[in-house]
């Protein structure tokens, strides 16, 4: 991921690839899921890439993965 990005982004951009990758779902599939083009996760999960998530993003990607937003947060603040 881009240097710029805080450490908390990234913490939840890798949070989200793991929950994403258990359970088998593409990034095409996960970007298509949550009505976004089809390069919308490959583009945040690209370590040259600035692009992140936001708080509609991340409730979206909960529902698609069945899980809950609290899921991509740390227990504590990095």
């Amino acid at each position: 991921m881009h240097e710029s990005l805080e450490k908390i982004e990234h913490h939840i951009i890798n949070k989200v690839r793991e929950l994403r990758l258990s359970k088998g779902i593409s990034q095409t599939s996960l970007s298509h899921s949550i009505g976004k083009g089809t390069t919308f996760i490959s583009d945040i999960e690209a370590p040259s890439k600035k692009a992140k998530y936001n708080v509609i993003h991340l409730n979206l990607i909960a529902k698609a993965l069945n899980c809950s937003p609290k899921d991509f947060w740390p227990e504590k603040p990095l």
